[in-house]
């Protein structure tokens, strides 16, 4: 699990419903968002407009989410590395990474949920 710091800076995105949360740490740059208390399709909506600010291996992007989001994992999962992580309190953390020859062919446009 990835601590966000309390000083993190909200950042805005583009296309996004919830707030983006931005801060460093060990030379990386990391975005997080949380849609545990989101209904469909917000979790996709606000993953695809996440991920489009990774842009190589020095940022990362981070969702935390009520449940594991299957429909996004299908969709974009082979684009990215994704670390998985159940949370004490039931929620799951998502950690995107970049993929060297993948991420650059995630279709990113599609943020509707087929399940």
């Amino acid at each position: 699990m990835v601590e966000i710091p309390h000083d993190a800076q909200t950042v805005p995105v583009e296309g996004a419903t919830v707030e983006f949360k931005r801060f460093e740490k060990d030379g990386v740059t990391y975005y997080a968002f949380d849609t545990s208390r989101c209904g469909p399709p917000e979790p996709m909506v606000n993953a695809m407009a996440g991920l489009k600010l990774i842009k190589g291996p020095e940022t990362k992007l981070i969702m935390i989410n009520h449940k594991t989001p299957m429909g996004l994992l299908n969709k974009i999962g082979e684009n990215y590395e994704i670390q998985k992580e159940e949370l004490p309190d039931g929620r799951v953390e998502l950690i995107f990474s970049y993929k060297p020859g993948a991420s650059e062919k995630a279709d990113l446009t599609d943020s509707h949920c087929h399940g």
